[in-house]
């Protein structure tokens, strides 16, 4: 198996995945995360301020930024021209893998079966993310892939909270988990900084304490 060190992640194995409507939160979102201490985010494709807010938020110069929802080829390469350090996707797509690698840019495609999975090792991807990882069986699902899979890191995003921060990173082949639970939708849309900073601070806390 074949596939790039994971340079794409910097510091903590927590990934905020971030949804963001306005390029004028970015900023913002950006100082109160890498404040926490955080290091590594995720920008999904899912709003049309998206790549104005990846590119931003990639300027702060304390995040290591990708981009997330990515479905096809053509995204990856915007997504990386507006500044994405790397690309991830809900599932397995070997056009976005491809580019990705014509890129230079790390990619970590989703997977939600073993034959998704072993479709990855083929494709020469060692690190996947699998999603979405609660409705899959949680942390029971990684430990049935990794017994049959040793070599493969995963990252499972997808309803993970608080909660399940430790139970996952307590598994030697989890890499990092994403997730939304620091920037609840509400918080974000009311401005409240502060708040996500300290959601953010206790997902780092919770990450590195039993």
């Amino acid at each position: 198996m074949t596939s790039a060190p994971n340079t794409w992640i910097t510091g903590p194995r927590i990934i905020p995945v971030l949804t963001v409507a306005s390029v004028s939160m970015a900023g913002p979102l950006a100082e109160a995360l890498a404040t926490a201490g955080l290091t590594t985010v995720e920008v999904t494709l899912r709003t049309p301020a998206a790549h104005d807010v990846l590119n931003a938020m990639a300027a702060h110069g304390g995040l290591q930024v990708g981009a997330g929802t990515v479905l096809n080829a053509e995204q990856a390469e915007s997504a990386v021209q507006a500044g994405a350090s790397f690309v991830v996707s809900p599932g397995l797509q070997d056009t976005v893998i491809a580019r990705c690698r014509e890129l230079a840019v790390p990619v970590i495609p989703g997977i939600a079966t073993a034959s998704e999975l072993m479709r990855a090792i083929e494709a020469g991807v060692s690190t996947v993310k699998l999603f979405p990882a609660e409705l899959l069986g949680g942390i029971d699902m990684v430990r049935a892939l990794a017994a049959v899979f040793p070599d493969v890191r995963f990252v499972p995003t997808g309803g993970i909270g608080f909660h399940h921060v430790r139970e996952y990173l307590s598994h030697p082949a989890v890499l990092a988990i994403g997730g939304s639970w620091m920037i609840p939708p509400d918080v974000l849309a009311s401005g409240d900084y502060p708040r996500i900073q300290q959601l953010a601070s206790q997902a780092l806390f919770r990450s590195q304490h039993e």
